[in-house]
């Protein structure tokens, strides 16, 4: 008798021939079904796993959250992406449209140099002429930077002074910003600062600029100095600014991570339209405390956790994402849904502009349509076949994977009101990008130093951050801010 498996040779004991040939196609046969089942399920997950990474290579700016940067250089050009941006065309001339204000140089009408300009010669007959045969003129002016001037240098002489009565002597006390024989100016540091923590310079190309433009020699560890004093001097204005943000009636909420000390850590961005709160953390779920009010956020579901707050979601975020459905997987509910969510949009900038609400009837509108496009949606996605098989399913833990379409009908369907907030109270933007907005150029300082070597430098740098970004929305002069008494500063910041 030919070799079998052991299986299959306990079966044969004792049989015949026939009976053999039965037993040995039948398990054949079996083998044949496991190894289809097993090429079937191989295949699908095969086919899952092509149609995600087909579907991450068509995701850029314009249908995700990836930044235009991360579009590479294959971009196409403005005109050609329009089709399928976020922002339609309006129809309008591109550069200043009727209105707007303009900027433009105008002259001055007591410039601090004058140069005359006359004629050599008569132009007909050649005859010399002089300023005294001047008629008239016409005037263009020069505006330009002055040449740098040597620093300015004062003295503090602290003198003793002898009592006439007793002959006791008394000595003057310094200034308290006067604390060494020589030092730089409070000038100078806010200047270094605005460069450094505004305007991203890196501390050796500020070194290079200072040293360059005005004379002035400064050390990397100078540099590093002046805005740690910084940070110290405004650490209590930024935790005023921190606790009025989380009492606003509107915040804005936003994470993104941060590199410090060779690792993830993030940071939290709490900003209102006039004041701006930045704070770095281990941690993602690190949460502001005592917040109030209505926050917006992009649906990160840690921040359904804060108790006693209504929530907005961001509509830019659910627009990209139906950019994605209806460019990639086709899917018609997606369309419907963007068209609706820019309808909406447009109806309550209108109604800000005529500052009164939109009324019930438009309302109770919008939200039918939304309901009917949502359970459309469903009902399409619940008609598509499983992505993976019941038996693959049972051998599972948890829910059965979802369609990326389906997981966003289940956020519009579950967080309606939040989604749609923005209808009923017109104090509600319909994006997050306030939020974002204040973390974009967070980013760019990680994109220009890439990292920070210590949690404390990353802390400074997100308070001088808050003070700045606070002063930018307040109307304030930024040099002036850093050379101003954190407590005036409190006491003129309009918080609402």
């Amino acid at each position: 008798m030919a070799e079998f498996p052991p299986a299959i040779a306990l079966r044969l004991q004792g049989k015949d021939s026939h009976a053999i040939a039965l037993v040995v196609i039948e398990e054949l046969l079996a083998e044949k079904v496991a190894q289809e089942a097993r090429h079937a399920v191989e295949m699908a997950a095969l086919r899952a796993r092509i149609a995600e990474l087909e579907r991450q290579r068509g995701l850029n700016s314009t249908n995700s959250s990836k930044p235009p940067s991360s579009d590479g250089l294959k971009k196409p050009p403005p005109k050609a992406r329009r089709v399928s941006s976020l922002r339609k065309p309006s129809g309008k001339k591109t550069g200043g449209q009727p209105g707007h204000p303009g900027e433009t140089l105008h002259q001055t009408e007591t410039p601090d140099i004058i140069l005359d300009h006359y004629p050599d010669a008569c132009a007909k007959c050649s005859a010399p002429l002089t300023a005294a045969t001047a008629t008239g003129y016409v005037a263009r002016q020069v505006l330009d930077l002055p040449k740098p001037e040597p620093l300015v240098c004062t003295e503090h002489r602290a003198h003793d002074c002898r009592c006439s009565d007793c002959g006791a002597k008394t000595h003057a006390r310094f200034p308290k910003d006067v604390a060494a024989p020589v030092q730089y100016g409070k000038r100078i540091a806010a200047f270094v600062v605005y460069l450094g923590y505004f305007q991203f310079v890196p501390e050796q190309r500020l070194a290079e600029l200072m040293a360059a433009l005005f004379g002035v020699r400064l050390t990397t560890a100078t540099i590093a100095r002046m805005g740690r004093d910084c940070a110290g001097r405004f650490g209590g204005f930024v935790e005023f600014v921190r606790g009025h943000v989380a009492a606003a009636t509107l915040k804005h909420m936003d994470e993104t991570g941060f590199r410090i000390c060779a690792k993830l850590q993030w940071l939290h961005i709490a900003s209102t339209r006039l004041l701006t709160h930045y704070r770095v953390s281990e941690k993602r779920g690190s949460l502001l405390d005592d917040v109030v009010g209505i926050v917006v956020h992009d649906h990160w579901k840690p921040y359904f956790k804060l108790s006693g707050v209504l929530h907005a979601l961001c509509n830019g975020h659910h627009l990209r994402e139906l950019n994605a459905l209806v460019e990639i997987e086709k899917e018609a509910w997606a369309f419907k849904m963007q068209r609706l969510l820019r309808r909406a949009c447009h109806a309550t900038n209108i109604a800000r502009e005529r500052n009164r609400p939109l009324t019930p009837r438009v309302v109770a509108r919008f939200k039918r349509q939304y309901d009917a496009i949502v359970a459309e949606g469903l009902a399409f996605h619940e008609e598509q076949p499983p992505l993976v098989s019941v038996a693959v399913q049972a051998r599972r833990r948890g829910r059965a994977p979802r369609r990326t379409g389906h997981n966003l009908l289940v956020r519009l369907h579950d967080h309606k009101e939040a989604v749609l907030r923005f209808l009923t109270d017109l104090s509600v933007p319909f994006t997050n990008n306030l939020g974002e907005r204040d973390a974009r150029m967070m980013k760019l300082r990680q994109k220009i130093s890439g990292c920070f070597r210590s949690f404390r430098g990353a802390q400074d740098f997100a308070v001088i951050r808050s003070l700045l970004s606070t002063a930018r929305k307040q109307g304030w002069d930024l040099l002036e801010t850093l050379n101003s008494d954190p407590k005036e500063l409190i006491a003129k910041l309009r918080v609402g």
